[in-house]
């Protein structure tokens, strides 16, 4: 993806606290799960690899948030994050956050570049 855009969805079909977007990128070498979110209004996105064990967060294909709205949580072993950073908030994440992704919403749709860190 080096410094080129994709296209990841429209705009609107990412509501607040909602469903999540899955969808794929490569990085160093690799094609990984990723998805977005939208949350405090405005859209974030990380890979979707838990920071406790390499698993995937959804408990089913775009189901990202707990029960609340409040927090991502990794349906395996509970680990909960917080959606407008990523970091670890409780559980057996133990400080290791979510890997952000760069993304912006423009002219109603949303694109990523890949790692916020390259």
């Amino acid at each position: 993806m080096a410094g080129s855009e994709r296209l990841i969805c429209s705009a609107d079909a990412l509501v607040e606290a909602g469903r999540g977007v899955r969808f794929e990128i490569e990085w160093r070498g690799e094609r990984l799960p990723a998805f977005a979110v939208r949350f405090g209004g405005v859209v974030r996105a990380y890979l979707n690899r838990c920071g406790h064990q390499p698993m995937e967060l959804d408990w089913r294909a775009g189901e990202f948030f707990d029960r609340e709205g409040r927090r991502l949580l990794c349906s395996t072993h509970g680990a909960s994050y917080a959606p407008d950073t990523g970091s670890c908030v409780d559980g057996p994440c133990n400080g290791t956050g979510l890997r952000r992704l760069r993304v912006e919403e423009r002219g109603g749709q949303v694109y990523c570049w890949g790692p916020d860190d390259g």
